[in-house]
């Protein structure tokens, strides 16, 4: 089985790869030719999952899979939610993203967050989505150099080491990610 997964960022790509088993061959937007802006206009996780894989499905012709991940920060009635990669502006710099949010949460004790993933697959004409949460709270400042996104600055529930202190291998067993992909692995591995 091939199966395209519509995202440019290459540690999302990584972080898939590692869950995803051997009999699905996983094509990147660049093994289709794909170089142009997906487009990611809704207004919920959901919706921008949705329509990334139809649009790969509707343009190149591949079934195809997308995700879209937010971070939901309680204290900040969800935000930065679904404009997690743009929060503190178009340039969809982490750094930038991380200081935004720590900055916003100084005053507020209450630092619950989750980390959502909703992954839409586009396969044989008909529509698919799995749904992982990790849920934990924001950290007062950044620790680690592992990972992406907002993992120096998240510890998920029980943890005492942040996203971006934990192996790949930890973050894919308990992360929001893994748990989506293997709902699409096991979803797959009945067909």
């Amino acid at each position: 089985m091939q199966l395209v997964f519509a995202t440019n960022n290459l540690n999302k790509l990584k972080e898939v790869q590692a869950l995803i088993p051997d009999h699905i061959q996983l094509l990147s937007l660049k093994d289709i030719g794909c170089f142009e802006d997906v487009p990611e206009t809704q207004m919920t996780i959901e919706g921008n999952a949705i329509q990334k894989a139809v649009y790969i499905k509707d343009h190149y012709g591949y079934d195809c899979f997308a995700d879209d991940t937010g971070l939901e920060v309680e204290a900040l009635n969800g935000e930065p939610g679904v404009f997690s990669a743009r929060y503190a502006g178009e340039s969809r710099d982490a750094n930038n993203n991380m200081d935004l949010l720590l900055n916003n949460l100084k005053e507020k004790p209450d630092r619950t967050a989750q980390f959502k993933t909703v992954i839409a697959l586009d396969l044989n004409g008909k529509l698919e989505t799995f749904t992982g949460i990790c849920k934990g709270a924001i950290t007062t400042t950044k620790q680690g150099n592992k990972g992406f996104g907002y993992d120096p600055i998240f510890k998920a529930e029980g943890y005492d080491k942040t996203f971006a202190e934990i192996s790949l291998e930890e973050k894919n067993k308990i992360g929001h990610r893994g748990k989506a992909v293997r709902l699409l692995v096991n979803f797959l591995n009945q067909l």
